[in-house]
């Protein structure tokens, strides 16, 4: 029983050694592409909150993106840990493979050195001679011929075997102090971000503070968001219904067209891979609903979700379709509507429009400048509907802008 008990914990740290590696270089490698693209993310919000600065006003704006870069250096924190844990993991496991090599090294050449002394004592003519001539007849003559040949192969193997095992040693050895460079790497990484989230969290307190003494004008603010929201929600149910009808007449059904059902196949078919609808830019605001940032006991809900960018920046279509309506809900804030077959993309927050009504339109095409205001704030407001029913934009956008 404790022998097998025994060889049963032999063989699961061979397993474990066996596939650790394989397992542990696929999960660093997602680690650090998230890192990667979080850290991206977290530099251009800090363009983004400097370009906001420079009006000298706080606004709820920048305590959104100061709120969402909390929240990205907090996971990326998290990611942090797990890269130094699964470095850790993959440095102790370098170390049993370093002990187990030198373990096998020191077999072999003891081996090695044993076998080499004896051809040394006994590897000359002479003695080669007396043991092939002693033999009893020609066949065990034949034999000690053939042992001798095979002591001299397995020597010039176990040298190669010793060579290729001592490359093995050096490689892991670089391997570790790599690692152990790493780790060290991100530590400091960690250590750093872990300071700045502490900064942060100063200045957004500071900030609250601060725009909780305008409650009144936010109160006010928020009241005229609602309007334009509710009223671009009313421009989109009827943008949907007036296209609906139009179809209707035309196909004398309420069925979509060959061609709609393709479009609207393709649309729903890249569900989780469309592009962005702006070259750079990091949600500003989810999509539902949310406590206000400031105001309390008051909530907000957003049919979309914000999009914070560069000033200068152009709204994009992301799937090809046709333009149903363009709505002019305040003089800064005109959104487009997008038909895909049976679904529709809004683009709101828009400043100048660069397409018409009817127009038909391709993939990635400009549909207009983002509003930048005297803040300093460019966002884009950006929806997906199924027929009549809103959808989660996060659900149907690739995860990276690009």
């Amino acid at each position: 029983m404790v022998r097998i008990k025994s060889s049963f914990l032999i063989f699961f740290i061979f397993f474990f050694i066996r596939i650790t590696p394989g397992f542990s270089q696929t999960n660093t490698g997602s680690l650090k592409a998230k890192r990667q693209k979080l850290e991206k993310e977290i530099t251009y919000t800090n363009h983004l909150i400097t370009e906001v600065n420079k009006s000298k006003k706080n606004t709820v704006y920048e305590l959104q993106l100061i709120n969402n870069r909390i929240g990205m250096r907090r996971r990326l924190i998290v990611i942090l840990k797990k890269e130094i844990a699964t470095l850790s993991e993959t440095i102790a496991v370098t170390g049993i493979k370093i002990r187990d090599l030198n373990t096998r090294l020191d077999t072999l050449k003891r081996e090695y050195a044993r076998i080499a002394w004896y051809l040394y004592k006994n590897d000359n003519n002479y003695n080669r001679l007396i043991f092939l001539f002693s033999a009893k007849d020609f066949n065990q003559a034949y034999q000690r011929l053939r042992y001798l040949d095979e002591i001299s192969a397995y020597i010039r193997k176990e040298a190669g075997r010793i060579k290729d095992l001592e490359k093995q040693k050096k490689d892991k050895l670089s391997k570790l102090i790599w690692d152990k460079a790493e780790k060290k790497a991100l530590l400091d990484k960690e250590t750093t971000q872990l300071s700045q989230l502490q900064l942060e969290q100063h200045k957004k307190s500071r900030l609250k503070q601060k725009l909780a003494g305008q409650a009144r004008n936010l109160r006010a603010r928020l009241r005229r968001k609602q309007r334009e929201s509710k009223r671009l929600q009313a421009q989109i149910e009827r943008a949907i219904a007036i296209a609906a009808k139009k179809a209707a007449a035309r196909t004398k059904s309420r069925r979509l067209s060959a061609s709609e059902v393709r479009l609207s196949s393709t649309f729903k078919a890249d569900k989780g891979r469309l592009p962005w609808p702006v070259k750079n830019g990091v949600v500003s605001l989810t999509f539902g609903v949310h406590n206000h940032p400031v105001l309390k006991h008051v909530k907000i809900k957003n049919n979309g979700i914000n999009i914070a960018t560069s000033k200068g920046s152009m709204a994009r279509a992301v799937f090809p379709g046709s333009v149903v309506n363009i709505v002019r809900i305040t003089n800064t804030n005109i959104a487009v509507i997008l038909k895909h077959g049976n679904y529709y993309t809004v683009y709101s927050g828009l400043d100048k429009v660069l397409v018409k009504n009817n127009q038909r339109v391709l993939q990635h095409q400009a549909l207009g400048l983002i509003h930048t205001s005297l803040h300093g704030k460019t966002e884009l407001h950006f929806e997906v509907w199924h027929e009549k029913y809103l959808q989660n934009p996060a659900y149907w956008l690739r995860r990276n802008v690009r």
